[in-house]
């Protein structure tokens, strides 16, 4: 949560004052051509390319990225634990009565499916399913950020162009020169700035913690099989500790988390 905020911060941070030191000023960087047209193109593009359903999610995506609670996985192991410990000792029935008190969502979902008698190949593969589905769901949301940050440069260069046109078609009149490279420098500024110090930086910070998350559906897949077929809570939570070491693996953008079955 604070890094990506204070990471935003020390990256626009970055540029202004290295625009500063070097005699430019702030306000010469604000031009409202060149936003408009990088910023308008940029979203008209994206919505071109999205889901509305995923467009919408992106939107609401911007708060898990500065709020989003890092997952407790030593926390989650112990709850699932606790779970099977009430199993083993009371029965599957007796859960029942423990779902209000279960934290984890997911977690508290998927028990009921247990409690109603669920076949254990009817369970696998309904879990299975519903993650599968988050994954896809939520990596569509950060794939949407992606796009964004694959058009903004591209429009930027291509108000980059459109202001050159506007001063070569004003070469005459020595007034208009000004205004039109100012936009063409500045579209560039807003398109590979925001690309890559926005909307990038977003996509990829979205993607991890979707990969923690389905870590962490994975981790209660593996504890809810477990408590069906009746296991020891105690070799429960040595399989579920050797999977903790795995969620590592989300800082590594290209490597799946769920081995293929």
């Amino acid at each position: 949560m604070i890094t990506a905020m204070v990471g935003l911060l020390l990256g626009l941070a970055s540029i202004l004052l290295g625009n500063y030191w070097e005699g430019g000023h702030l306000e010469a960087l604000f031009q409202p051509t060149a936003a408009l047209i990088v910023f308008g193109g940029t979203l008209g593009a994206t919505l071109l390319s999205s889901q509305v359903g995923h467009f919408s999610g992106a939107i609401r995506s911007i708060g898990k990225v500065f709020l989003h609670r890092e997952i407790d996985f030593n926390e989650l192991t112990e709850e699932v634990v606790r779970v099977a410990g009430v199993a083993r000792k009371e029965g599957i029935l007796a859960l029942e009565q423990l779902l209000p008190e279960v934290k984890n969502t997911f977690l508290r979902t998927k028990l009921r499916y247990i409690v109603d008698g669920y076949d254990p190949e009817v369970l696998k593969s309904l879990i299975e399913d519903s993650i599968s589905h988050e994954e896809r769901e939520k990596m569509a949301v950060a794939k949407v950020w992606e796009t964004a940050g694959g058009f903004s440069p591209t429009v930027g260069i291509l108000g980059a162009v459109l202001g050159l046109i506007h001063v070569m078609a004003n070469l005459s009149d020595s007034s208009k020169l000004g205004s039109g490279i100012a936009v063409a420098f500045v579209a560039t500024v807003y398109g590979v700035g925001g690309a890559n110090l926005v909307l990038l930086p977003i996509a990829n910070r979205l993607k991890g913690i979707v990969r923690s998350e389905i870590h962490a559906m994975d981790i209660i897949c593996v504890g809810l099989l477990g408590i069906q077929s009746g296991l020891n809570p105690r070799v429960i939570e040595a399989r579920l500790r050797n999977l903790i070491g795995e969620a590592t693996v989300e800082a590594a953008p290209d490597v799946p988390i769920r081995k293929a079955a």
